[in-house]
């Protein structure tokens, strides 16, 4: 795959994520052929691309978005959007019967030497490949969304995955601009999920016992735990916190995490009640009909933030 830089990519899937895999792919140079199977999701790609690489060449992240635009081509059916592709990014529904038969329809389609990645958040492809022909070809390639503004993408084989096919969507994922991130094997969630799920769990708790509103659980990620996170992990961010580094952090205040963690020994699931409770404030704040917006709102902070890290050193 590294030397084939020339074949196109597919996407099968024109949604929010695939649309973003596009203009990953694209961005970098690659021929990129798109694929749904909703027929109104490839009529209005063409718009929605149109504002995304608009907004990024506002943001300093793009130069002309009409070269971009031009590699990106609509495909009338699977069969067309495989047609020669080196690589498939799958970004469907994410649901295993789905999946499933997507990737049974991929089968005699696929060029013999083409990998495909799953964008799934959570199902191992083990789960939508099992006995399949390409099924040593198949990984999972989640992406944090949108894509090409947030760079990791998981990559996760399941036990027949090929060495080889890692190794190769490893390089194309490098050389595409993305940071992929191996884990070894199967879990359910991936490595990201699992992280981001904790922080949520005592969220959630934290309010239903009345500590804090929803705005001053945010404000305290947003305004005190977060910008450090924008350029660092957990593990360095704990080592740069005691004069001693993470061993003096860990000997000072493990304790500590131990007993907090104790005390969600059992995560009992979210009742209707809280979510009902936490709608209404959320509600409250930001009206359902301006949840759009401020999905655009987030994704122009997204852009102007990654200008910035564009002029600063890593």
């Amino acid at each position: 795959m590294e030397n084939s830089g020339d074949r196109p990519i597919a996407i099968i899937g024109a949604g929010l994520v695939g649309m973003g895999w596009a203009i990953v792919f694209a961005r970098a140079g690659r021929k990129v052929q798109v694929h749904d199977a909703s027929a109104d999701l490839l009529a209005d790609l063409p718009d929605r691309l149109e504002t995304a690489l608009a907004d990024l060449a506002d943001h300093g992240l793009i130069g002309d978005p009409a070269p971009i635009a031009a590699r990106i081509t609509i495909a009338g059916s699977l069969a067309e959007a495989l047609r020669g592709a080196v690589y498939v990014q799958e970004s469907i529904l994410e649901r295993v019967d789905v999946k499933r038969a997507l990737y049974a329809e991929m089968a005699p389609l696929l060029a013999p030497d083409a990998h495909v990645g799953s964008s799934s958040s959570g199902i191992p492809s083990s789960e939508f490949t099992a006995g399949l022909s390409i099924a040593p070809r198949c990984l999972v390639a989640h992406p944090v969304n949108p894509p090409y503004l947030l760079s990791v993408v998981e990559l996760v084989p399941a036990e027949w995955t090929l060495p080889e096919a890692v190794d190769s969507v490893h390089a194309l994922m490098q050389a595409v601009g993305q940071h992929p991130i191996r884990i070894a094997r199967e879990l359910r969630g991936f490595v990201l999920n699992r992280l981001q799920g904790v922080l949520p769990r005592e969220a959630w708790a934290l309010y239903e016992e009345g500590y804090c509103s929803l705005d001053d659980i945010d404000a305290t990620i947003s305004k005190g735990l977060g910008p450090r996170w924008a350029f660092m992990g957990p593990f360095e961010t704990i080592d740069l916190n005691a004069p001693g580094g993470i061993a003096d952090y860990a000997h000072r205040l493990g304790a500590l995490y131990r007993d907090i963690a104790a005390e969600r020994s059992e995560h009992a699931p979210w009742s209707a009640d809280l979510i009902a409770r936490a709608d209404a404030e959320r509600r409250a704040s930001l009206p359902l009909d301006k949840l759009a917006d401020r999905c655009v709102w987030r994704d122009q902070r997204l852009m102007a933030f990654a200008a910035h890290k564009k002029t600063q050193p890593e």
